[in-house]
C-alpha cells in the first residue's frame, strides 16, 4: 500500500471536513430523505431522488477522505530543524534570474495544492527542481516556455 505525503495542516483540514460531513451533513440528508418519504409516491418524488443522490456524495466524499487519511503519511515541517534544505512541506521563496520576479511556494501534497494560495504539488515541476536544494542554490525548472532558473531566497519549515 502506498503512503502519499501530506501536511499536519492539510490532514487537519480532511479531519475537519470528514467531521462536518458525518456529524452535519450526513444527519441532515437522512432527515430530508425521510422528509421527502412522507410526500408519498416515491417514482416521482423529486426531493426524495436529490436526498438520495446527495447522500450518495456525501457518502462517496467521506470514504474518499477516509481513505486518503488512512494511507497519509503526515509530515510536520515545524517539527524538523531547517538546515536551509527545500523539503515536503517547506515554504520556500524563488527569485526568477531573468525576470528577478520573486514568488513564495508551500510544497504540499497533491490534493493540498491551490495555485491561489500559492501552494504547489510536491510533484509539480517546480517543486520537483527545487526538493533537496538550499538556500542559494540556483534550480533549472524546465517550463513549457523553456528552461527558467530559479534562485533560492529562503527556506521555511513553517
Amino acid at each position: 500500500m502506498n503512503q502519499f505525503p501530506m501536511t499536519a495542516h492539510g490532514a487537519a483540514l480532511l479531519r475537519e471536513e470528514l467531521e462536518q460531513l458525518k456529524t452535519v451533513k450526513r444527519p441532515a440528508i437522512i432527515e430530508a430523505i425521510a422528509e421527502a418519504r412522507e410526500h408519498g409516491d416515491l417514482k416521482e418524488n423529486a426531493e426524495y431522488h436529490a436526498a438520495r443522490e446527495e447522500q450518495g456524495f456525501c457518502e462517496g466524499r467521506i470514504q474518499e477522505i477516509e481513505g486518503k487519511l488512512s494511507n497519509a503519511q503526515i509530515i510536520d515541517v515545524t517539527k524538523i530543524p531547517n538546515h536551509g534544505k527545500v523539503i515536503f512541506g517547506s515554504t520556500v521563496t524563488i527569485l526568477n534570474t531573468e525576470t528577478d520576479a520573486e514568488v513564495t511556494y508551500r510544497i504540499v501534497g497533491d490534493d493540498e495544492a491551490d495555485i491561489k494560495k500559492n501552494q504547489i504539488s510536491v510533484n509539480s515541476p517546480i517543486a520537483r527542481g527545487l526538493i533537496a536544494k538550499s538556500v542559494d542554490d540556483v534550480a533549472v525548472i524546465k517550463t513549457p516556455g523553456g528552461e527558467v532558473e530559479f534562485e533560492i531566497l529562503e527556506v521555511q519549515y513553517v
